[in-house]
């Protein structure tokens, strides 16, 4: 099991990125949670096996909408939580 926190920049908000990212983690045994950022980013945390969770960030770096732009990505290995599912949280 991994756990991985994404931050991605870029044209990420008001296109619908979170509920792509929703859609996207239906098809994938993965849980976690999408959020948007104050600044402008969204913040993305995901856990399952490696090689799940390595195909679910595939689809999102092909953009999890086709009006989202990604920019950069900041990621990091996290500690593994928790989660028993995968939800959008409520901007700020």
């Amino acid at each position: 099991m991994i756990n991985y926190q994404m931050t991605y920049r870029g044209r990420v908000q008001g296109v619908d990125f979170r509920w792509g990212c929703y859609d996207i983690a239906t098809h994938y045994d993965v849980s976690g949670f999408v959020e948007n950022l104050p600044n402008g980013d969204v913040y993305l945390e995901v856990q399952g096996e490696q090689d799940v969770v390595a195909e679910f960030l595939d689809k999102i770096s092909q953009g999890p909408t086709p009006y989202a732009r990604i920019d950069h990505v900041d990621q990091k290995v996290g500690t593994v939580k928790n989660y028993t599912s995968f939800t959008i949280r409520r901007s700020w």
